[in-house]
């Protein structure tokens, strides 16, 4: 069980799933970089913020609502957090705005899992499922909160807790996803990929200067 001071962001857990270089470099050391993809995203989130809440029907759509998990250690605010009245009881789901579209690994999922774990003990109800609306593709894309899900949005969480109090940002190593990464220039992944300080300077100066100043630099 944590503390209220001992909670960290829910969005840490996105950012610790695509990349745990990433994940310290924003949440250890402060350092953020917007590009296109990140500034679109932001206003997206801002214009859905924009009314905390309308009913319309049997469903209450609460906006912004402030989540929390002394059990996980989490806090952090849901997006859209639907309340549909049935004949059973009240059904909550959560619903997440992505700029883009569905992605190959689940570092969303796991976000939006972690919503769910909050509600659940936040309200004391189930929830099964969760939405993303994809702003690209303009529909909405069904997220099944499996025990298998649950279990490794358990596990991440522990390792947040772990790796904030170690404090320490992991060496970089490229990879393909790297290039939509906004941080890449602050992270350089692809310098680590040297094996000497002369072939960096061969990939950035001439031969002609590099001879020039290979006494003065090596």
């Amino acid at each position: 069980m944590f503390t209220e001071d001992e909670l960290l962001p829910i969005s840490a857990l996105q950012h610790l799933a695509f990349c745990e270089r990433q994940w310290a470099l924003i949440h250890i050391e402060g350092a953020w970089a917007e590009n296109a993809r990140t500034s679109e995203g932001r206003l997206l989130h801002e214009k859905v913020h924009e009314e905390e809440f309308e009913s319309r029907g049997e469903c209450r759509t609460v906006r912004s609502l402030r989540l929390r998990s002394f059990q996980l250690g989490l806090t952090g605010q849901a997006d859209v957090v639907e309340f549909i009245q049935t004949s059973d009881g009240t059904t909550v789901i959560p619903v997440e705005f992505k700029l883009g579209k569905p992605k190959i690994d689940n570092c969303d999922e796991v976000q939006l899992c972690a919503q769910a774990l909050c509600l659940e003990e936040m309200l004391h109800v189930q929830i099964e499922e969760g939405f993303f609306f994809y702003g690209r593709v303009r529909r909405r894309h069904q997220v099944l909160f499996s025990r298998s899900l649950r279990v490794e949005t358990e596990k991440l969480s522990r390792t947040l807790h772990a790796l904030y109090k170690d404090r320490k940002t992991p060496r970089a190593v490229y990879e393909k996803k790297c290039e939509s990464c906004s941080l890449i220039d602050i992270c350089m992944p692809k310098l680590v990929r040297r094996k000497s300080a002369r072939s960096y300077l061969e990939s950035i100066i001439t031969e002609e200067d590099y001879e020039a100043t290979e006494g003065n630099l090596l």
